[in-house]
């Protein structure tokens, strides 16, 4: 049986529930989306139906008024609305009706408004929440704030110290954040992510684009697991999939409506005269990213495998820290940085005030000073937009490198918090 989690979006869940008719929990199959809605409406009268059941499905298309209106005191809740076609007409039209905030919610293992046959956008009657894999936080059961900690004045990033080793960290990526597939282990763990995928590609994604081939589609997959938080370039991944470059958007578009893949946008402030705008793009799970290009546990401790586990680690990184974005005291964006010069920086956070973070992720066990060097030029060019950075690694303890800049381990992002 699963282990029931804490979920820290539980809280901005309640409050979008409360400001709208209409609430959409959308993310991949298998993240927790059913357990997560039956959280949020335990408390308030409610009914449950899922649009897997084809009798439910049959239902709705026959007499949807009737099923929609039959308990108008309770929230309905509908999983897998992607399947409701013209259901979602019934729904709409029971919002203009009766606009009471907290009506419905519904859930959905593809993006319910990118669908092509979508009839209905349900705009302005709707709020959506992503709900992504477990975060280290939450399986932990320890609530985290990376942000809101660092940007704190009361903060002493240096102080802060952690018993997280190298092999703690491989095995929280090779694990990933699927609530089902992070209780399983060795084989058994990599066999239920052989099924998801194929379940995912031969049936899922046929449904929704029926002339994508399901081989080509896990080929791209495969492709973008091979170089995690590496820059999209369609041509050279159409070439290497042999797919027409003409196509090889919709196999994207297909994989991203599907919740398979993370974009990570370039961030776009005048820094230069010109950056480099292609967004980065990894597997959002990393256990999923793992499997994929047949990386495993004990082939990724090892020290000499830096070069492989760097790039999985920073799209872990990226992927912690949006998670946190849905319950974080401190608002802030994600994305990257990179300059024609040749500075980069793995991950940019810019908060709402438009004070920016910069992050380096390294897979060094200690710091040094070269380690920063891109971080201490896009800091001076900030100016007093620089709310801070850090060099992200493997040591146990964290270290002062500069005026608000840190080398810090990575497991700072979930074991800190702001009271």
């Amino acid at each position: 049986m699963t282990e029931l989690l804490d979920r820290f979006a539980l809280t901005k869940a309640r409050r979008l529930m409360a400001a709208t008719p209409v609430l959409v929990i959308e993310g991949a199959r298998q993240v927790g989306k059913s357990t997560f809605a039956a959280m949020l409406v335990a408390d308030r009268p409610h009914r449950l139906m899922t649009l897997d059941d084809a009798d439910m499905r049959a239902l709705l298309q026959e007499d949807p008024v009737g099923l929609l209106e039959q308990s108008p005191d309770e929230t309905l809740v509908i999983d897998e609305a992607q399947r409701a076609g013209e259901g979602l007409l019934a729904i709409k039209a029971a919002v203009d009706r009766d606009r009471r905030p907290g009506r419905f919610v519904l859930t959905g293992s593809a993006d319910l408004f990118d669908l092509p046959h979508n009839p209905e956008s349900l705009a302005g009657r709707s709020m959506t929440l992503r709900l992504r894999g477990l975060s280290q936080g939450e399986i932990a059961g320890q609530p985290e704030d990376f942000v809101a900690w660092l940007v704190n004045p009361d903060t002493n990033p240096a102080s802060f110290h952690t018993q997280w080793k190298r092999s703690d960290y491989v095995r929280a990526i090779v694990a990933g954040g699927y609530p089902e597939a992070r209780q399983m282990s060795g084989e058994l763990r990599q066999e239920w992510f052989d099924a998801y995928v194929n379940a995912l590609l031969r049936q899922d994604a046929r449904n929704i684009r029926r002339r994508i081939a399901p081989e080509r589609l896990h080929s791209v997959l495969r492709l973008i697991a091979a170089a995690p938080a590496g820059e999209l370039v369609k041509g050279r991944l159409a070439e290497q999939a042999r797919i027409a470059a003409s196509s090889i958007t919709d196999y994207l578009d297909l994989l991203s409506t599907l919740f398979l893949t993370t974009r990570l946008p370039p961030w776009t402030a005048n820094l230069a005269r010109r950056e480099t705008g292609r967004s980065k793009l990894s597997v959002s799970d990393s256990g999923l990213a793992a499997r994929l290009t047949g990386l495993t546990e004990n082939g990724l401790t090892p020290v000499e495998t830096g070069q492989a586990l760097g790039p999985l680690l920073e799209a872990f990184v990226a992927e912690e820290l949006l998670k946190q974005r849905d319950w974080t005291a401190q608002p802030f964006t994600v994305s990257h940085l990179r300059q024609p010069g040749g500075a980069e920086i793995d991950v940019v956070l810019e908060l709402d005030d438009g004070r920016v973070i910069l992050l380096e992720v390294k897979t060094a066990h200690s710091y040094r000073p070269t380690q920063a060097t891109h971080l201490r030029r896009i800091a001076e060019q900030l100016g007093d937009r620089f709310a801070g950075g850090a060099v992200l690694g493997f040591g146990d303890q964290a270290l002062r490198i500069g005026s608000k800049l840190w080398y810090l381990p990575v497991a700072a992002l979930w074991q800190t918090t702001v009271s």
